[in-house]
């Protein structure tokens, strides 16, 4: 896979905050879609681009990929990738919605209503970024810091597709 569309995932990925909010959100498979991402000015592919190259991957490349993702309980969907968020993780506000092997922490400084601000630091990147509730089944995110040393940024937006998490178990 190419060093952008790695980078893409890895921005898409880690730079997401553990979040939960004045909002109840919905348990169950949430997708969470990054795009205009950007590091060191260039314009990074966006999740359909990441998608696509994910389906042209060679299949045994593709296992692998899907096969990582699937230890981590994330899987492909039509428009990003797709997470399960249990109704204990919601109440207990323990949303990892990062990687929890990235050596990623994130640091909630201010939460004000529907709007979340935060700061993270990663081996690699760290930055800060707020979240925006829009309703039980949908927030959005805005990320500015640095990878790799680069200035980077990128939005995310994340939906609720339904409650039955038993295809990403």
């Amino acid at each position: 896979m190419r060093r952008h569309t790695r980078c893409a995932l890895f921005l898409t990925f880690a730079l997401a905050p553990a979040l939960a909010s004045a909002v109840q959100l919905q348990p169950g498979v949430w997708e969470v879609s990054a795009h205009n991402m950007q590091v060191g000015g260039q314009a990074m592919p966006g999740m359909d681009q990441i998608l696509a190259q994910m389906k042209n991957l060679p299949p045994e490349q593709r296992q692998m990929m899907e096969g990582m993702m699937a230890e981590r309980g994330v899987k492909l969907g039509a428009g990003g990738v797709q997470i399960c968020l249990t109704e204990e993780q919601i109440k207990a506000q323990d949303i990892p919605l990062q990687d929890p092997n990235s050596g990623c922490n994130q640091q909630i400084t201010e939460r004000s209503g529907n709007l979340w601000k935060f700061r993270f630091t990663c081996p690699q990147a760290q930055g800060e970024g707020e979240t925006r509730f829009i309703s039980d089944k949908e927030f959005t995110t805005q990320v500015k810091g640095t990878y790799k040393g680069q200035p980077s940024s990128m939005e995310s937006q994340a939906r609720w597709i339904g409650a039955d998490c038993a295809a990403l178990k």
